[in-house]
């Protein structure tokens, strides 16, 4: 089994939180939202925690979004693949690069990002962050002699609250571009 193999049957962290953008449902493109989201843009939506985004393409050309960012204490480099890019809806993979006292290991997460209309006026925005160990994540855990629930308890409580921080700033984002471009018709 090789270092990056995902571990599917482990969980080791699962954050929603949700938010309230202010803009009508049909004004709000999640999808170009986040494929086209400002370096300057991403920092805002967690000062002093996301350091840095950018976009690009997979070989085979599905649309990337690349984000780094401090976790918790730990530098993450995130390689976004949107598997969906839709306007309501944005499912996105990456095999992250995370750098934690020193030592580099490759969580896989998931970022799965949603609006659902609440009125005529406003949209509920779910922004849903789920992480799964690899084997070299694993390995470096009994390699430190620290159980799985114990590294997981620790992640858990760091994704969660960076998760806390940057939906609403996320939300506020999604708002301001909506009724950008509504104003713009």
């Amino acid at each position: 089994m090789s270092n990056d193999q995902v571990i599917h049957n482990l969980l080791m962290t699962a954050s929603e939180v949700t938010a309230t953008v202010d803009a009508p449902i049909e004004t709000v493109d999640i999808a170009d939202w986040v494929l086209n989201l400002p370096d300057a843009e991403y920092q805002r939506c967690a000062p002093g925690e996301h350091i840095a985004a950018g976009r690009t393409t997979t070989d085979d050309g599905r649309p990337m979004s690349i984000n780094v960012e401090n976790v918790g204490g730990s530098l993450v480099i995130q390689h976004y693949v949107a598997e969906v890019h839709e306007p309501h809806h944005c499912h996105m993979v990456s095999l992250s690069d995370a750098q934690t006292a020193g030592v580099w290991t490759k969580p896989h997460v998931t970022w799965d990002l949603r609006v659902e209309p609440i009125d005529d006026k406003t949209c509920r925005f779910i922004n849903t962050v789920t992480v799964r160990p690899t084997q070299g994540f694993l390995d470096l855990l009994a390699q430190g002699d620290v159980s799985f629930d114990d590294a997981a308890a620790q992640q858990q409580a760091a994704t969660h609250a960076h998760n806390q921080r940057e939906t609403p700033l996320y939300a506020a984002s999604m708002g301001r571009k909506a009724l950008t471009k509504l104003a713009a018709n």
